[in-house]
């Protein structure tokens, strides 16, 4: 039989499709792509924004239209928080909430041998317990993501991830060693660790450790050449922990620190758990004990309420700051939220014009971090030859290099010059 999966959302997701995959092929199903003809089509789900629930049931009618005789099961976010509406979808066999995927082999089968529809969806804000789903095969032999953790405590008052996910729930200690272990033995030399929101993770488990333990674990780990961090709240990096990470071998200087807003008015009403002052603290202690490290962060433009003043406010922030890269979004109201029923929504064109603003100001800011490196040696991890004798890496700060070499370098860390950025991409040489 014939499995396809196709993935939306956050890395977490990836990483949980690969294991259910994996699930498959060790029953003996063939993997093939999405758009092909299969027997059991699986929609990993986002729900992040309304539009996330669109392309999910968009994508449910897709695997109908390949093959009306298809098992079409839908996991993830979406099945989590609106379950009654995914069941109702016309074609839908299997519906899985977040704390489930370990199971889809066994429905499918109940299916098969039953011929009837199954929900299957848990009260995720009760269920602390971590799904132990894992990856043991590798095709990649570059970075693997590792997810150590799951669920979110934080409600910020425009996102449904709590509800989608859960509480924070930490992947055991010794489970995520012998993962990383089993990672660097299939020839991995970067492991980035993974989660809906990994600076939490450990408060939940008995045993006294931080995400900072787990680094420290894996800086051991013979083989593993390189550590990268996820996405990650500011509020981690306290003294303390920026002390642990200055003494951490193999942590690359690249951290994706979360933002949203550089006005503390604005931040107050998504209910983020700090102050622009915090932020900058944050980022200017970083780059003391890696004066090279790049920060890159999101920021949502036209949040309700936010004035133009409140808007200047994050875009002098952003401008002084000079991080090395931000991502933009509109805010889009997501129902079900409480941002989604604030009052003073920002009028559509006026968000565009701000998104618009930042979008520019983001890519002078990128070009200058990435002028830094012009005439400096730095290492690369090669991914991909992406044309003849020319081959694609990213340097330890997360800044794409493309390099001509004579030899196949793919998946070696190598020593390049850069000589000058093109179309936000270093160029390297020196490579024989």
């Amino acid at each position: 039989m014939k499995v396809a999966i196709t993935t939306l959302g956050c890395r977490v997701n990836v990483y949980e499709s690969e294991a259910m995959l994996e699930i498959f092929k060790k029953d003996g199903f063939q993997v093939v792509d999405y758009d092909e003809f299969a027997d059991v089509y699986v929609i990993n789900t986002c729900t992040v924004t309304n539009t996330g629930d669109k392309k999910s049931r968009q994508l449910i009618r897709r695997a109908k239209r390949k093959n009306e005789k298809a098992i079409v099961a839908v996991v993830g976010c979406y099945s989590q928080v609106a379950s009654e509406e995914v069941k109702e979808i016309d074609g839908v066999d299997i519906v899985l909430g977040t704390r489930n995927k370990s199971e889809i082999l066994y429905w499918v089968n109940r299916v098969i041998d039953e011929n009837k529809q199954f929900v299957v969806v848990n009260d995720v804000l009760k269920n602390k317990q971590f799904e132990k789903l894992k990856i043991e095969e590798y095709n990649d032999k570059t970075r693997a993501f590792l997810k150590i953790q799951d669920g979110c405590n934080n409600f910020c008052s425009y996102c449904l991830i709590p509800y989608a996910r859960g509480a924070v729930c930490s992947k055991d200690r010794e489970l995520i060693l012998e993962e990383a272990r089993e990672l660097s033995k299939n020839g991995f030399k970067e492991i980035i660790l993974s989660g809906i929101h990994t600076a939490s993770y450990g408060v939940d488990l008995k045993e006294d450790v931080d995400l900072m333990t787990i680094v420290e674990d894996i800086d051991k780990i013979q083989g593993i050449e390189r550590i990268r961090i996820g996405s990650i709240d500011p509020t981690f990096f306290t003294d303390d922990i920026i002390n642990r990470l200055d003494k951490v071998n193999k942590m690359c200087p690249h951290f994706h620190l979360s933002l949203q807003s550089g006005c503390n008015e604005t931040l107050k009403r998504m209910n983020r758990k700090y102050t622009a002052e915090n932020y900058k603290l944050c980022v200017e202690k970083l780059r003391e004990v890696m004066p090279m490290v790049a920060i890159t962060t999101d920021i949502i433009v036209g949040f309700p309420g936010e004035t133009n003043e409140e808007f200047e406010k994050t875009y002098e922030f952003l401008k002084n700051l000079k991080l090395a890269k931000t991502h933009v979004f509109r805010f889009s109201p997501r129902t079900g939220t409480r941002a989604a029923k604030m009052d003073n929504q920002v009028d559509g064109k006026v968000s565009a014009e701000r998104s618009a603003r930042l979008i520019e100001l983001n890519e002078e800011n990128e070009r200058l971090f990435m002028e830094k490196f012009i005439g400096t040696t730095s290492k690369v991890l090669f991914e991909e030859e992406i044309g003849d004798g020319v081959y694609t890496g990213y340097t330890e700060n997360y800044l794409k290099v493309n390099a001509e070499s004579v030899k196949d370098i793919n998946g070696s860390i190598e020593e390049v010059k850069i000589s000058g950025v093109e179309d936000n991409t270093l160029i390297g040489e020196g490579l024989k």
